[in-house]
């Protein structure tokens, strides 16, 4: 038990290291592309916007998913890679089909990687919606400067 905690542990930490990594990297280039955002037309910047978020967020999504997978086939907990990324996408998005089982001396590791992509999806979700919420603030704000 002790080595599925010490091994989810760090698994967690690597992937809430990398979302945090992520994100800062958004909000840099949010910050460079700000101005551009601010300019007419609004409405197409904030397609591409929506656009480009959703696919970072599930490029973070995925990497986070492939962690887990690689993980699990490292440990042998599955007899195939393609059988470890299946479970772990299951696992990850908190689908939890239970078509697909761990050993059970690794059970633990599905409920800590169920953790981890909720608190994945949470923490992206949190940061498209500022990142819109941002951008459509000073979109305003800059149409009321204008004359």
């Amino acid at each position: 038990m002790f080595v599925q905690i010490a091994v989810g542990s760090g698994l967690l930490l690597v992937n809430i290291t990398l979302a945090a990594m992520a994100a800062m990297a958004l909000e840099v280039i949010f910050g460079r592309l700000h101005q551009w955002f601010l300019r007419e037309p609004h409405r197409p910047k904030l397609v591409l916007l929506v656009m480009g978020a959703s696919v970072w967020v599930l490029g973070v999504i995925t990497v986070g998913s492939w962690i887990w997978a690689l993980a699990y086939d490292a440990l042998h907990v599955f007899p195939t890679m393609e059988e470890s990324l299946y479970f772990s996408l299951v696992a990850f998005t908190t689908l939890g089909l239970g078509d697909s089982v761990p050993a059970p001396e690794w059970r633990l590791l599905a409920g800590m990687e169920a953790a981890n992509g909720f608190l994945n999806f949470g923490l992206m979700t949190a940061l498209l919606i500022e990142a819109l919420r941002q951008i459509r603030v000073d979109q305003v704000a800059q149409r009321r400067k204008t004359p």
